[in-house]
């Protein structure tokens, strides 16, 4: 696998809001709807494999007008017997007892069980890190430049670091999947960026929200967009957003201040005691949306060696264990037609973890500390990160060279002071198991540094 960032999910697979939609809000009919309801099934038996955090929360579609509500439910019904999605609505009475911190405005709800949560960056280190406990080499810091093409087929693959020459090509280039696509001469399609931005709120209001939610109208019914709303992470905080628009440049992840107003203006009214003093960070992401709106999950008409997972936009995280499936599916049959393909029978889809120690119990904190008094040192105040866990994401699979790759991991910098406190230790940390120096360390790769030495970063 080869990436061009110095880390995994640094751009789309970690710039969202972690929802595993439960499916609804896709057009029956269409491989966006199929893959999204297939893709939510797939996620428990995955995230326990894979020891990553998963909690089926459930979904809210709220409206605010009862007429509106009978509307919306003749639709939502036809959507969930075309799709196999399991929903129900229920009443104001049963919402506020479900949301006690709901909007007065809230006349009732739609309710889909199936939806959850998940950290979208960790799931993704999780699939990396696994794959290289399973053979696979990932290339970081790698740029495919060109291709070279013979009689229909890809014979190499170039890039800064040289040249490949691939069996199979999977594109799942993201925003830049049309340029691979043209690399190869295949180009079919074209990718408009489509932009959203999120706020993240204090954990100290994540009692409020149990659920994801987001009030529709009448506009969002037919809408490829699902329209943002307020949802509990994972890890405890609350999530508002994200807005949706077009823009031209592919990697543009600034955020803008009227947007970020205007998604907290929208959104933080549906829960009552959240307001903007909670926000402790925003952040931007941008989806890689065909003009067709839809998934292209197919191996090339023209190039014999190639495969497409483009067009990944929303619900892509939630899709994603199925577009796998189906990608496996191809890969086996593209192939077989040169040798025979034999499945790896050493294969463990089960990830070896570290303790998280924050989720431990008192007892088992213990004798985590007594086996690597490493745990038993706090250097992350706001999440409770220990020395021993950063340790532990400097070696992992793939290993964590940079502060923000720390941070994915463990999460040392994701509480309200943002790093200000913790950021020189886990520094101190990375240099002291690499044997980088500090004007090395970077916060998320190239043109990131942190301590520069005459004004210049050392080489």
């Amino acid at each position: 696998m080869v990436e061009k960032e110095s880390d995994v999910a640094m751009q789309t697979s970690s710039r969202n809001d972690g929802m595993i939609h439960p499916g609804i809000a896709s057009h029956p009919g269409t491989l966006r709807g199929e893959m999204n309801v297939r893709g939510n099934y797939l996620f428990t038996d995955l995230c326990n494999e894979l020891s990553v955090p998963f909690e089926r929360f459930g979904n809210l579609i709220l409206y605010d007008n009862p007429a509106f509500g009978l509307i919306l439910g003749i639709e939502l019904s036809r959507r969930q017997k075309l799709l196999g999605v399991e929903g129900r609505k229920i009443s104001r009475r049963e919402l506020r007892k479900l949301e006690p911190h709901i909007t007065d405005a809230a006349a009732g709800a739609f309710e889909y069980p199936s939806s959850g949560v998940l950290s979208p960056y960790k799931l993704t280190v999780a699939l990396a890190d696994n794959a290289v406990e399973n053979g696979v080499k990932v290339s970081l810091n790698t740029m495919v430049s060109s291709m070279s093409t013979e009689n229909g087929r890809i014979t190499a693959v170039n890039t800064n670091r040289g040249s490949i020459r691939p069996g199979l090509v999977i594109n799942a280039a993201g925003v830049f999947s049309d340029i691979i696509a043209g690399m190869a001469n295949d180009r079919f399609f074209s990718i408009h960026p489509r932009k959203g931005e999120c706020a993240i709120l204090d954990k100290k209001k994540g009692s409020l929200v149990t659920r994801s939610m987001g009030l529709i109208n009448l506009s969002a019914v037919s809408s490829d967009t699902k329209g943002g709303g307020v949802l509990k992470t994972i890890d405890g905080n609350v999530l508002v957003g994200p807005d949706a628009y077009e823009q031209p440049e592919r990697e543009d992840y600034s955020t803008n201040a009227s947007n970020i107003d205007a998604v907290l203006k929208k959104h933080l009214p549906l829960i009552k005691g959240l307001g903007k003093g909670d926000v402790i960070t925003y952040y931007a992401g941008t989806r890689a949306a065909t003009y067709e709106e839809e998934f292209i999950i197919e191996k090339s008409e023209y190039v014999e060696n190639l495969i497409h997972a483009a067009g990944i936009q929303s619900p892509g995280l939630a899709s994603a264990p199925a577009i796998a499936e189906r990608i496996c599916s191809i890969a086996v049959e593209t192939l077989s037609s040169r040798a025979a393909v034999i499945p790896n029978e050493h294969f463990n889809p089960c990830r070896r973890t570290a303790p998280v120690m924050a989720k431990l119990s008192l007892e088992e904190k213990q004798a985590a500390i007594e086996a690597n008094p490493d745990y038993g040192i706090v250097v992350c105040r706001c999440e409770g990160i220990s020395r021993g866990e950063i340790i532990d994401a400097v070696n992992s699979p793939v290993p964590a060279l940079t502060l923000d790759a720390i941070k994915r991991r463990v999460r040392p910098g994701m509480g309200r002071c943002q790093g200000g406190f913790c950021s020189p230790l886990v520094t101190g940390i990375i240099c002291e198991q690499t044997g980088m120096l500090p004007e090395e360390v970077t916060k998320n790769g190239e043109g990131s540094h942190l301590i520069f030495d005459d004004g210049k970063p050392k080489p």
